[in-house]
């Protein structure tokens, strides 16, 4: 669990994982957290199915690199968004980061800090030397995001910028 002056970054377990998907509110009552509109999108709701789920269960890996990480606010006791590593540091320490706010919570800066906490834990694991990212060319708010933490456009596809940050 990590700790910023407003959030709490809570890794989820296997087994909250489920109660994620089934969007029925037991991973809130679960943790004792006041409902929210929560979704998963269709992209979401494939990775959790195809790759985290079964990266989570997987006893040989370090599920904190493969899990959802929930954000929660603490004056509204309720998840606001996610994050998450997409699977573990290659061969030359890059880890790639994914994010989403919900939208009743966008434009009150729970990403930038969600994030940058993140970071802040990046640094302390030997494995992760550089943080990359993509964000849709369109997403102004998600870029913003990674120019506020520090990241640095490193190139872009027709519909895409990627992004890096050297934590090491």
């Amino acid at each position: 669990m990590i700790e910023t002056e407003r959030l709490i970054l809570k890794p989820l377990t296997y087994e909250q994982l489920k109660k994620y998907i089934k969007l029925d509110n037991s991973l809130e009552t679960e943790l004792n957290l006041n409902t929210t509109s929560r979704t998963i999108s269709a992209d979401l709701k494939e990775a959790l199915e195809q790759t985290i789920l079964p990266n989570v269960a997987d006893a040989n890996k370090n599920y904190l690199f493969s899990t959802i990480w929930t954000i929660i606010s603490k004056a509204d006791n309720k998840m606001v968004g996610d994050l998450c590593f997409v699977g573990v540091p290659n061969a030359d320490g890059e880890i790639e980061i994914g994010y989403g706010t919900y939208e009743e919570f966008r434009k009150r800066g729970f990403m930038t800090e969600a994030v940058g906490a993140m970071i802040k834990w990046a640094k302390k694991q030997p494995s992760i030397r550089t943080i990359i990212a993509s964000t849709d060319k369109n997403n102004v708010d998600s870029f913003s995001i990674l120019q506020k933490n520090n990241f640095t456009k490193s190139g872009e596809t027709e519909t895409l910028f990627n992004w890096r940050l050297k934590i090491t």
